[in-house]
Order: C-alpha cells, then sequence, then structure tokens
C-alpha cells in the first residue's frame, strides 16, 4: 500500500512520441534504467532510484518538470490544496492505473496528486 502524501513520480514532459523513443533509448544506455511503456506516449521507471516518467500525451503533458504526490483520498486533498491557495490547473482526470490533478503552488511550481483509488 502507498503511503498518504509522498512523493511518488517526477513526471518530465517529452516533445514527440519520437522523442519519447529517444530519451528512453538514451537513458536506457546511458544509465541502464528500464522504462515500462503505457501506451506510445507515456513511460515510466522506477529503476532510477527515483520513479519519473516520460509524457509526451498532448492533451495531459506537464509543461514543466512535475512532482506528483500520492494521495489516498484525491477529493480531500483537491479541497486542501484549493483551500490554501494551490491553483488547479488541470482537473481531476483519469488514468490507467488511477486519477490526478495538476495544480500551481504559492511560488509557482507545478505538482500533480494521483490516487489509484
Amino acid at each position: 500500500m502507498k503511503k498518504d502524501f509522498t512523493i511518488d513520480l517526477i513526471e518530465l514532459p517529452s516533445t514527440s512520441i519520437e522523442d519519447l523513443e529517444k530519451t528512453k533509448n538514451f537513458m536506457s544506455s546511458v544509465f541502464g534504467w528500464q522504462y515500462t511503456a503505457w501506451g506510445e506516449d507515456y513511460a515510466d521507471s522506477t529503476s532510477s532510484g527515483t520513479a519519473h516518467a516520460f509524457n509526451a500525451e498532448a492533451e495531459h503533458k506537464p509543461t514543466m518538470p512535475m512532482i506528483v504526490i500520492y494521495a489516498n483520498d484525491l477529493e480531500k486533498t483537491k479541497a486542501e490544496v484549493e483551500n490554501q491557495g494551490g491553483i488547479i490547473v488541470k482537473d481531476t482526470f483519469s488514468f490507467p492505473g488511477g486519477r490526478r490533478f495538476h495544480f500551481i503552488e504559492p511560488s509557482g511550481n507545478l505538482l500533480a496528486v494521483w490516487s489509484d483509488k
């Protein structure tokens, strides 16, 4: 079971599906990291020490590197983000494995919260 409010993933944008393949090949060749593809436009790795992913999916890829935090209760966490002044920039959406939303915190950094529930 995942622990509530832990950094779960760092997601990086990829400019295209072709560049995503080049990036995966580069990282695998240089660092030996192995990737799991979730369709042709998203891949993640846990073999790097800190889980990370590359996202080329036009509708949901981040505009900058994004830290993804796990939460047991997505709706409650979203409400608290908004109550504390976070700005929701992508409302809750589903993806293979769960749901998430993206927000900007007061210093302007992009983050996401996801849940498998």
